[in-house]
C-alpha cells in the first residue's frame, strides 16, 4: 500500500538548502521508498538534488508518496518536520 499526503510549504525559505538537507536526513532514516511530486515532476525524497530541482518555495503544494514497511512512521516524521520548519520561522 502507498500512503500519500498533500503538504504545503509554510516556512519562509521554502524547501531549499537547510530545510531540504533536514528533509533528506529525516527521510533517509526510513527504509520506505519516498517520493515528492510537484506538478509533473516526481523526485526521490532522499535526494537533495532532486528536492532542490523542484524549486519549492513558500506556498508551494506538493504530494508526498511513501511506500514500504515503515511508511506510516515516515509520513508522520516528515509531516512533523514540515511543522517544525514552520515554527522555526516565528
Amino acid at each position: 500500500m502507498m500512503l500519500t499526503r498533500e503538504l504545503t510549504i509554510n516556512n519562509k525559505s521554502g524547501l531549499h538548502a537547510r530545510p531540504a538537507s533536514l528533509w533528506v536526513q529525516t527521510s533517509s532514516r526510513f527504509r520506505s521508498n519516498i517520493k515528492i511530486k510537484h506538478g509533473n515532476s516526481v523526485v526521490d525524497g532522499k535526494s537533495i538534488l532532486g528536492i532542490l530541482s523542484l524549486g519549492l518555495s513558500t506556498g508551494s503544494v506538493f504530494e508526498l508518496l511513501v511506500e514500504g514497511e515503515d511508511e506510516t512512521e515516515a509520513v508522520v516524521a516528515l509531516e512533523k518536520l514540515m511543522i517544525d520548519l514552520e515554527s522555526q520561522d516565528r
